[in-house]
This record gives structure tokens, C-alpha cells and sequence, in this order.
């Protein structure tokens, strides 16, 4: 499966705009979300092939977000990659633990968000 559309979580609007940037500038069809609740909606609503999600957010935080999605039978073969300021090993392990295939740490740089895409492409 190769991706082609991808959902960004973030509910900094900055953050949401910078990886929006990113990804939709390297070609792929981008969806948006700002709350884990939405967040599942746009899951379930335009599957798409990949999600970036962060992890401190309001309503669900982003582990809960991801189990949530590599739990359902629609959703357990969409891959997960967290993008969070959250620098710890404990939270990293935890995010592999809920279903992330990978962790980015905040500041990113475009080629960390893309290699990821890229590497989803040869996994999924």
C-alpha cells in the first residue's frame, strides 16, 4: 500500500501548518485535525493511508488517539507516527506500545516527517 493521503493531528495551529506544509508540498493529499475526537472522525471518515499525531492535546491525547486507531480492524493497518515535544524514552516506548510505527521529537525538520512517509511506504 502506497500513501497518498495523510492526517495531521496537532492542535497547535502552528504545528498543524508547518507539517501541512510539509507533507502537501512533498505531494501527498493532506487532512487536518485539531482534537483526538476529530482526530477518530477523520479516520473513519477519509481513510487515510498515514496519520501524524501529536500527543499533548485538550479532549483524547494522542495515545489515546493511536490505540484507539491501530485497534479497529479499519484502521489497524494505517500507520501511526507520533510527532510530540515529548523528549522522553518513556514516551516513546509507550507510543510504540499504543500502536506508533515511529517517534519524531519537536523541533522537526522536513526530512524527519518525509523519511518517515517514505519508510511507511515500503513497510505497510
Amino acid at each position: 500500500m502506497s500513501i497518498r493521503k495523510v492526517l495531521i493531528v496537532d492542535d497547535s495551529a502552528t504545528d498543524l501548518k508547518k507539517l501541512e506544509q510539509i507533507v502537501a508540498g512533498a505531494g501527498y493529499s493532506v487532512i487536518t485535525a485539531m482534537s483526538g475526537k476529530e482526530a477518530l472522525e477523520r479516520v473513519k471518515a477519509d481513510q487515510p493511508d498515514a496519520v501524524l499525531l501529536d500527543i499533548i492535546m485538550a479532549d483524547l491525547n494522542g495515545f489515546q488517539v493511536c490505540r484507539a486507531i491501530t485497534s479497529d480492524t479499519a484502521g489497524k493497518k494505517t500507520p501511526v507516527v507520533i510527532v510530540s515535544s515529548k523528549r522522553e524514552k518513556i514516551d516513546q516506548v509507550w507510543g510504540v506500545e499504543q500502536g506508533a510505527v515511529a517517534y519524531v521529537t519537536k523541533p522537526f525538520t522536513p526530512e524527519q516527517i518525509l523519511s518517515q512517509l517514505l519508510l511507511e511506504n515500503h513497510r505497510v
